[in-house]
């Protein structure tokens, strides 16, 4: 049996052989088992990222870890060239569990906005009567659907975006929850498309004001324009309902789902909309060798039937509650803010003495929990749903002890 790495090690082969397009804390994982992970020398953590949401149902959930495993001994992949028995059996369990006529299955989240705005722009000129290669789609500042080129092309991040031109036309900026601005693009007749995140997940989780959702998709019905969610990062009970849309009732003409739709054991992305939209797009037209794949049908069922049966809406639900109170209480005036939904959190930093929100997040894992920040100032603190309200007040107990350290 070859030695194990140190994580001194791991570090450096990362570094020597790995691209430099990720700046990781300088912890190496080995296991993980619920709302916990271990590091190679055995010191144990609180994951409060769940892999930027894609472990909802915690890591290695048994049910899904036993599907993925059960069909991998089976059959893998036969690309689209073929049918599978399992590929109808996923699509029609999704389509069913979030109400809509058809699934485009893919892989990553990315590739799931790249085939909503297909699906958008053929549902333009096929449907609407837009003139071919004009249909434009709004966007919002701040957002994040992904890294390639056409989503960098609609980023207003500089990081993301500069030194990556030309980039792809046909997108129009708006400001995040800002209906006036929306109200005045829609009034373009070629816009086919709104696309929007529920909250801003990488942004910092900037939640809109209550009934913008509901208001901005009111707005798209009346000048025919779809709707369009990415619920990537706040999909699967995430935010304490199903869809982070549900909060308002809004049902997307165009639903992005990843991350946990596998429950972070296998890449999983659908696109779900109704006939009018989704077989506008033919054959030949779309698509992708693994995605709908035999291994990746079983794990979403799987995963799926996890946020059910273990009701991880509600748990999210009650759990992000607890926490947002528990964080205000801390006196510290490197507390600016606190916000969230659910389980999907964040806390603004104000610097003090020089300190800022990584080395908060530094501190935290000598301290035994896991968190990255982003856009310098701002925490993000996401924990796997399943974790027990035990679980939680320990880990505040480490946030606060930690923040308080810097006073």
């Amino acid at each position: 049996m070859a030695e194990k790495l140190s994580s001194k090690a791991a570090i450096e082969l990362e570094d020597k052989y790995g691209a430099h397009n990720y700046h990781p804390l300088a912890v190496v994982l080995s296991k993980g088992d619920g709302a916990k992970v271990w590091d190679v020398e055995g010191k144990e953590y609180f994951d409060f990222l769940s892999a930027y949401s894609a472990v909802n149902q915690g890591h290695c959930h048994p049910k899904i870890v036993d599907a993925m495993v059960e069909q991998a001994k089976t059959l893998t992949l036969t690309s689209r060239a073929f049918y599978s028995d399992a590929l109808g059996v996923y699509e029609k369990f999704i389509t069913e569990y979030f109400g809509y006529d058809k699934v485009l299955p893919m892989n990553t989240g990315a590739e799931g906005d790249e085939t909503a705005l297909k699906l958008c722009r053929r549902w333009a000129y096929d449907k609407k009567g837009i003139e071919t290669d004009k249909a434009k789609i709004i966007v919002c500042a701040d957002n994040f659907h992904g890294r390639t080129i056409t989503v960098i092309s609609m980023s207003t991040d500089p990081e993301s975006k500069t030194g990556f031109g030309p980039y792809t036309p046909g997108f129009v900026v708006i400001p995040y929850n800002d209906l006036d601005a929306l109200g005045k693009e829609l009034e373009d007749p070629n816009v086919a498309g709104f696309l929007v995140e529920p909250i801003q997940g990488e942004a910092g989780v900037v939640v809109p004001h209550e009934g913008y959702l509901r208001k901005a998709f009111g707005m798209c019905k009346e000048k025919n324009v779809l709707f369009i969610a990415d619920e990537v990062q706040t999909g699967i009970a995430r935010t304490g309902k199903l869809l982070a849309c549900d909060h308002e009732g809004v049902r997307p003409d165009v639903l992005i789902l990843g991350k946990a739709l596998s429950g972070g054991v296998y890449p999983v992305s659908a696109v779900l909309a109704d006939d009018e939209v989704m077989l506008t797009i033919k054959p030949g037209q779309h698509g992708s060798t693994f995605g709908g794949n035999p291994v990746a049908a079983k794990v979403a069922i799987a995963a799926l039937e996890v946020v059910k049966e273990e009701d991880l809406a509600a748990r999210a639900q009650k759990m992000g509650e607890l926490f947002r109170s528990e964080i205000e209480k801390i006196d510290s005036e490197m507390i600016e803010l606190v916000r969230g939904k659910g389980l999907l959190n964040a806390v603004v930093i104000r610097p003090k003495n020089g300190k800022t929100a990584m080395d908060v997040c530094i501190k935290m894992a000598e301290n035994g929990l896991l968190a990255k920040p982003t856009h310098d100032h701002i925490i993000r603190f996401a924990p796997p749903l399943v974790i027990s309200e035990e679980q939680l007040m320990e880990a505040v107990a480490i946030i606060k002890e930690t923040i308080l350290s810097f006073e």
